[in-house]
Protein backbone atom coordinates (compact mmCIF):
# COMPACT_ATOMS: atom_id res chain seq x y z
CA UNK A 1 0.00 0.00 0.00
CA UNK A 2 2.65 2.57 0.63
CA UNK A 3 4.51 1.88 -2.78
CA UNK A 4 0.75 2.94 -4.09
CA UNK A 5 0.95 6.09 -2.27
CA UNK A 6 4.33 6.84 -3.42
CA UNK A 7 3.36 6.37 -6.67
CA UNK A 8 0.33 8.57 -6.61
CA UNK A 9 2.92 11.08 -4.87
CA UNK A 10 5.15 11.29 -7.58
CA UNK A 11 3.14 11.31 -10.34
CA UNK A 12 1.01 13.95 -9.18
CA UNK A 13 4.22 16.19 -9.09
CA UNK A 14 5.28 15.15 -12.56
CA UNK A 15 2.12 16.38 -14.11
CA UNK A 16 2.43 19.36 -12.11
CA UNK A 17 5.98 19.94 -13.65
CA UNK A 18 5.27 18.18 -16.97
CA UNK A 19 2.25 20.16 -17.98
CA UNK A 20 3.81 23.78 -17.65
CA UNK A 21 6.51 22.95 -20.00
CA UNK A 22 4.39 21.00 -22.91
CA UNK A 23 2.09 24.08 -22.94
CA UNK A 24 5.05 26.19 -23.64
CA UNK A 25 6.27 24.01 -26.09
CA UNK A 26 3.10 23.86 -27.32
CA UNK A 27 2.38 27.42 -27.77
CA UNK A 28 6.12 28.50 -28.96
CA UNK A 29 5.56 25.67 -31.84
CA UNK A 30 2.20 27.33 -33.09
CA UNK A 31 3.64 30.73 -32.66
CA UNK A 32 6.57 29.33 -35.26
CA UNK A 33 4.88 27.50 -37.40
CA UNK A 34 1.79 30.48 -37.93
CA UNK A 35 -0.69 28.15 -37.06
CA UNK A 36 -3.97 29.03 -34.42
CA UNK A 37 -3.61 27.77 -31.03
CA UNK A 38 -6.86 25.89 -31.44
CA UNK A 39 -5.56 23.57 -33.80
CA UNK A 40 -2.60 22.88 -31.91
CA UNK A 41 -4.72 22.31 -28.96
CA UNK A 42 -6.93 19.92 -31.32
CA UNK A 43 -3.85 17.78 -32.68
CA UNK A 44 -0.67 17.98 -30.42
CA UNK A 45 -1.71 18.65 -27.00
CA UNK A 46 -4.79 16.09 -27.30
CA UNK A 47 -2.88 13.72 -29.25
CA UNK A 48 -0.54 13.95 -26.81
CA UNK A 49 -2.79 14.10 -23.55
CA UNK A 50 -4.67 11.02 -24.75
CA UNK A 51 -1.28 8.74 -24.77
CA UNK A 52 -1.95 7.61 -21.16
CA UNK A 53 -5.42 6.23 -22.62
CA UNK A 54 -4.06 4.56 -25.11
CA UNK A 55 -1.45 3.23 -23.55
CA UNK A 56 -3.83 1.59 -20.92
CA UNK A 57 -6.25 0.41 -23.38
CA UNK A 58 -3.06 -1.65 -25.15
CA UNK A 59 -2.41 -3.05 -21.93
CA UNK A 60 -5.79 -3.76 -20.59
CA UNK A 61 -6.59 -5.55 -24.10
CA UNK A 62 -3.83 -7.54 -24.40
CA UNK A 63 -4.50 -8.61 -20.62
CA UNK A 64 -7.94 -9.82 -21.46
CA UNK A 65 -9.63 -6.79 -19.22
CA UNK A 66 -11.64 -4.77 -21.90
CA UNK A 67 -13.76 -3.56 -18.97
CA UNK A 68 -10.66 -1.18 -18.62
CA UNK A 69 -10.22 -0.29 -21.84
CA UNK A 70 -13.30 0.65 -22.62
CA UNK A 71 -14.79 2.14 -18.96
CA UNK A 72 -11.48 4.26 -19.64
CA UNK A 73 -12.62 5.75 -23.30
CA UNK A 74 -16.09 6.40 -21.77
CA UNK A 75 -15.14 7.60 -18.02
CA UNK A 76 -12.14 10.21 -19.26
CA UNK A 77 -14.81 11.94 -21.97
CA UNK A 78 -17.23 12.48 -19.59
CA UNK A 79 -14.52 13.34 -17.16
CA UNK A 80 -12.77 16.15 -19.64
CA UNK A 81 -16.13 17.69 -19.77
CA UNK A 82 -17.73 17.56 -16.79
CA UNK A 83 -14.52 17.77 -14.57
CA UNK A 84 -11.86 19.09 -16.58
CA UNK A 85 -14.36 21.95 -18.23
CA UNK A 86 -16.25 21.99 -15.52
CA UNK A 87 -13.26 22.91 -12.88
CA UNK A 88 -11.48 25.04 -14.90
CA UNK A 89 -14.14 27.32 -16.04
CA UNK A 90 -14.84 27.45 -11.93
CA UNK A 91 -11.67 28.98 -11.54
CA UNK A 92 -11.13 31.24 -14.62
CA UNK A 93 -14.21 31.18 -17.34
CA UNK A 94 -12.78 30.01 -20.59
CA UNK A 95 -13.06 31.73 -24.10
CA UNK A 96 -12.92 30.52 -27.27
CA UNK A 97 -13.24 31.83 -31.02
CA UNK A 98 -17.70 31.20 -31.90
CA UNK A 99 -15.83 29.56 -34.80
CA UNK A 100 -15.58 26.41 -33.43
CA UNK A 101 -19.24 25.98 -33.43
CA UNK A 102 -18.65 25.43 -37.54
CA UNK A 103 -16.78 22.51 -37.47
CA UNK A 104 -15.05 20.90 -34.45
CA UNK A 105 -18.53 21.04 -31.91
CA UNK A 106 -20.22 18.83 -34.86
CA UNK A 107 -17.85 16.77 -35.63
CA UNK A 108 -17.41 15.86 -32.02
CA UNK A 109 -21.09 14.78 -31.90
CA UNK A 110 -21.28 13.01 -34.83
CA UNK A 111 -17.76 10.98 -33.49
CA UNK A 112 -20.07 10.32 -30.57
CA UNK A 113 -22.74 8.95 -32.66
CA UNK A 114 -20.94 6.77 -34.37
CA UNK A 115 -18.82 5.19 -31.47
CA UNK A 116 -22.32 4.54 -30.02
CA UNK A 117 -24.10 2.36 -32.81
CA UNK A 118 -20.52 0.53 -32.70
CA UNK A 119 -21.46 -0.17 -28.88
CA UNK A 120 -25.05 -0.70 -29.13
CA UNK A 121 -24.98 -4.48 -29.87
CA UNK A 122 -22.98 -5.19 -26.93
CA UNK A 123 -20.13 -6.09 -28.49
CA UNK A 124 -17.09 -4.56 -29.75
CA UNK A 125 -15.61 -6.32 -32.97
CA UNK A 126 -12.67 -5.80 -35.36
CA UNK A 127 -15.27 -4.25 -38.13
CA UNK A 128 -16.56 -1.60 -35.04
CA UNK A 129 -12.57 -0.82 -34.79
CA UNK A 130 -12.04 -0.28 -38.05
CA UNK A 131 -14.83 1.73 -38.79
CA UNK A 132 -13.58 4.24 -35.85
CA UNK A 133 -10.18 4.36 -37.31
CA UNK A 134 -11.14 4.98 -40.91
CA UNK A 135 -13.82 7.81 -39.33
CA UNK A 136 -10.42 9.12 -37.78
CA UNK A 137 -8.31 9.42 -40.67
CA UNK A 138 -11.53 11.48 -42.08
CA UNK A 139 -11.34 13.57 -39.34
CA UNK A 140 -8.40 14.34 -39.44
CA UNK A 141 -7.96 15.48 -42.87
CA UNK A 142 -10.68 17.14 -42.84
CA UNK A 143 -9.38 19.50 -40.03
CA UNK A 144 -5.77 19.42 -41.17
CA UNK A 145 -6.81 20.88 -44.38
CA UNK A 146 -8.56 23.94 -43.13
CA UNK A 147 -6.89 27.24 -43.57
CA UNK A 148 -5.97 29.34 -40.86
CA UNK A 149 -9.08 31.85 -40.61
CA UNK A 150 -7.96 35.64 -39.79
CA UNK A 151 -9.37 35.61 -36.45
CA UNK A 152 -6.69 32.71 -35.65
CA UNK A 153 -3.98 34.78 -37.10
CA UNK A 154 -5.79 38.23 -34.93
CA UNK A 155 -5.69 35.77 -31.82
CA UNK A 156 -1.80 34.40 -32.30
CA UNK A 157 -0.48 38.34 -32.86
CA UNK A 158 -2.59 39.08 -29.27
CA UNK A 159 -1.00 36.28 -27.33
CA UNK A 160 2.14 36.84 -28.90
CA UNK A 161 3.64 38.33 -25.57
CA UNK A 162 2.62 35.23 -23.79
CA UNK A 163 4.04 32.67 -25.66
CA UNK A 164 7.59 32.07 -24.70
CA UNK A 165 10.09 33.01 -27.37
CA UNK A 166 11.70 29.91 -28.44
CA UNK A 167 13.04 28.11 -31.50
CA UNK A 168 11.74 25.67 -33.13
CA UNK A 169 14.09 22.89 -31.97
CA UNK A 170 13.48 24.09 -28.52
CA UNK A 171 9.93 24.11 -28.62
CA UNK A 172 9.65 20.43 -30.39
CA UNK A 173 12.00 19.37 -27.17
CA UNK A 174 9.69 20.86 -24.85
CA UNK A 175 6.88 19.23 -26.17
CA UNK A 176 8.87 15.93 -26.31
CA UNK A 177 9.90 16.45 -23.26
CA UNK A 178 7.21 17.60 -21.37
CA UNK A 179 4.89 15.16 -23.00
CA UNK A 180 7.10 12.33 -21.93
CA UNK A 181 6.70 13.32 -18.26
CA UNK A 182 2.40 13.43 -18.56
CA UNK A 183 2.57 9.94 -19.55
CA UNK A 184 4.84 8.54 -16.83
CA UNK A 185 3.40 10.72 -14.08
CA UNK A 186 0.00 9.75 -15.24
CA UNK A 187 0.30 5.90 -15.74
CA UNK A 188 2.12 6.14 -11.72
CA UNK A 189 -0.87 7.94 -10.34
CA UNK A 190 -3.15 5.15 -12.63
CA UNK A 191 -1.00 2.25 -11.21
CA UNK A 192 -0.61 3.27 -7.73
CA UNK A 193 -4.75 4.18 -7.69
CA UNK A 194 -5.68 1.07 -9.09
CA UNK A 195 -3.57 -1.15 -6.87
CA UNK A 196 -5.71 0.25 -3.91
CA UNK A 197 -9.17 0.01 -5.76
CA UNK A 198 -8.47 -4.05 -6.63
CA UNK A 199 -7.39 -4.28 -3.06
CA UNK A 200 -10.53 -3.30 -2.38
CA UNK A 201 -12.62 -5.42 -4.77
CA UNK A 202 -13.88 -2.65 -6.67
CA UNK A 203 -14.55 -4.25 -10.54
CA UNK A 204 -12.85 -3.82 -14.37
CA UNK A 205 -15.29 -1.42 -15.22
CA UNK A 206 -15.66 0.48 -12.25
CA UNK A 207 -11.85 1.01 -11.98
CA UNK A 208 -11.69 1.91 -15.44
CA UNK A 209 -15.09 4.73 -15.50
CA UNK A 210 -13.69 6.14 -12.32
CA UNK A 211 -9.87 5.63 -10.98
CA UNK A 212 -8.26 4.75 -14.30
CA UNK A 213 -10.19 7.24 -16.17
CA UNK A 214 -10.01 10.22 -13.92
CA UNK A 215 -6.02 9.15 -13.63
CA UNK A 216 -5.54 9.21 -17.61
CA UNK A 217 -7.60 12.93 -17.63
CA UNK A 218 -5.37 14.64 -14.89
CA UNK A 219 -2.74 15.16 -18.02
CA UNK A 220 -5.97 17.35 -19.63
CA UNK A 221 -6.66 18.61 -16.38
CA UNK A 222 -3.29 20.18 -15.96
CA UNK A 223 -2.80 21.13 -19.49
CA UNK A 224 -5.91 23.10 -19.41
CA UNK A 225 -5.57 24.51 -16.13
CA UNK A 226 -1.77 26.13 -17.53
CA UNK A 227 -3.14 26.96 -21.03
CA UNK A 228 -6.21 29.08 -18.89
CA UNK A 229 -3.95 30.42 -16.42
CA UNK A 230 -1.59 32.17 -19.62
CA UNK A 231 -4.56 32.80 -21.38
CA UNK A 232 -4.04 30.30 -23.98
CA UNK A 233 -7.88 29.40 -24.01
CA UNK A 234 -8.55 28.12 -27.57
CA UNK A 235 -5.73 25.30 -26.22
CA UNK A 236 -7.73 24.77 -23.34
CA UNK A 237 -10.73 23.96 -25.00
CA UNK A 238 -9.37 22.57 -27.90
CA UNK A 239 -7.55 20.14 -26.03
CA UNK A 240 -10.87 18.91 -24.38
CA UNK A 241 -12.71 18.54 -27.56
CA UNK A 242 -9.75 16.95 -29.26
CA UNK A 243 -8.91 14.71 -27.02
CA UNK A 244 -12.23 13.38 -26.77
CA UNK A 245 -12.66 12.76 -30.29
CA UNK A 246 -8.91 10.71 -30.41
CA UNK A 247 -10.30 8.76 -27.40
CA UNK A 248 -13.11 7.75 -29.45
CA UNK A 249 -11.44 6.67 -32.68
CA UNK A 250 -8.04 6.24 -31.27
CA UNK A 251 -8.69 4.58 -27.92
CA UNK A 252 -11.86 2.99 -28.27
CA UNK A 253 -11.31 0.40 -31.01
CA UNK A 254 -8.25 -0.95 -29.38
CA UNK A 255 -9.53 -3.72 -27.62
CA UNK A 256 -12.16 -4.51 -31.14
CA UNK A 257 -9.06 -4.84 -33.24
CA UNK A 258 -6.81 -6.58 -30.31
CA UNK A 259 -9.14 -8.98 -28.80
CA UNK A 260 -12.69 -8.29 -29.72
CA UNK A 261 -15.35 -9.24 -26.99
CA UNK A 262 -18.76 -8.59 -24.92
CA UNK A 263 -19.19 -4.74 -23.97
CA UNK A 264 -20.61 -4.97 -20.27
CA UNK A 265 -24.09 -3.71 -20.79
CA UNK A 266 -23.52 -0.82 -17.81
CA UNK A 267 -21.29 0.69 -19.87
CA UNK A 268 -24.07 0.82 -23.30
CA UNK A 269 -27.20 1.66 -21.16
CA UNK A 270 -25.70 3.93 -18.15
CA UNK A 271 -22.21 5.20 -19.26
CA UNK A 272 -23.02 6.08 -23.02
CA UNK A 273 -25.66 8.26 -22.56
CA UNK A 274 -24.30 10.10 -19.72
CA UNK A 275 -21.23 10.67 -22.29
CA UNK A 276 -23.41 12.30 -24.75
CA UNK A 277 -25.51 13.58 -22.28
CA UNK A 278 -22.13 16.41 -21.02
CA UNK A 279 -21.42 16.13 -24.85
CA UNK A 280 -25.07 17.67 -26.22
CA UNK A 281 -25.02 19.82 -23.00
CA UNK A 282 -21.85 21.24 -23.76
CA UNK A 283 -22.50 22.24 -27.49
CA UNK A 284 -25.64 23.69 -26.34
CA UNK A 285 -23.98 25.71 -23.40
CA UNK A 286 -21.62 27.06 -26.53
CA UNK A 287 -24.74 28.14 -28.79
CA UNK A 288 -26.36 30.12 -26.13
CA UNK A 289 -23.33 31.88 -25.56
CA UNK A 290 -22.65 33.01 -29.54
CA UNK A 291 -22.42 36.63 -28.66
CA UNK A 292 -20.29 36.26 -25.64
CA UNK A 293 -18.37 32.97 -26.82
CA UNK A 294 -17.59 31.47 -23.25
CA UNK A 295 -17.58 29.27 -20.56
CA UNK A 296 -18.14 31.04 -17.50
CA UNK A 297 -18.12 29.87 -14.02
CA UNK A 298 -22.20 29.12 -13.81
CA UNK A 299 -21.50 26.56 -16.60
CA UNK A 300 -18.50 25.24 -15.15
CA UNK A 301 -20.33 24.95 -11.58
CA UNK A 302 -23.43 23.13 -13.88
CA UNK A 303 -20.87 20.75 -15.72
CA UNK A 304 -18.82 19.77 -12.60
CA UNK A 305 -21.69 18.76 -10.91
CA UNK A 306 -23.21 16.76 -13.32
CA UNK A 307 -19.46 15.21 -13.19
CA UNK A 308 -20.00 14.24 -8.91
CA UNK A 309 -23.89 13.60 -9.70
CA UNK A 310 -22.38 10.37 -12.12
CA UNK A 311 -19.80 9.31 -9.93
CA UNK A 312 -22.98 9.22 -7.09
CA UNK A 313 -24.21 7.46 -9.27
CA UNK A 314 -21.77 4.77 -9.85
CA UNK A 315 -20.95 4.37 -6.14
CA UNK A 316 -24.85 3.55 -6.07
CA UNK A 317 -24.41 1.13 -8.73
CA UNK A 318 -21.77 -0.69 -5.78
CA UNK A 319 -24.13 -0.73 -2.95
Amino acid sequence: MIWSVVSIIVGFILLLWSADRFIQGAAALARQLGVSLFLIGLTVVAMGTSAPEMVVSVMASISGNPGIAIGNVLGSNIANIGLILGLTALILPIRFKAAILRKELPILFIVTVIAGICLYDEFLSQFDGVILVVTFAAVMWFLLRQRPQSDDVGLVAAEAEEIPLMTTSKALFWVVVGLSLLVIGSRLLVWGSASIARSLGVSDLVIGLTIVAVGTSLPELAASLTSVFKKHHDIALGNVVGSNLFNLLTVLPLPGLIKPGVVEADAVWRDYPIMLLVTVLLILMILFKRKIPSIGRVQGLVLLSLYLGYIGLLYHSLS
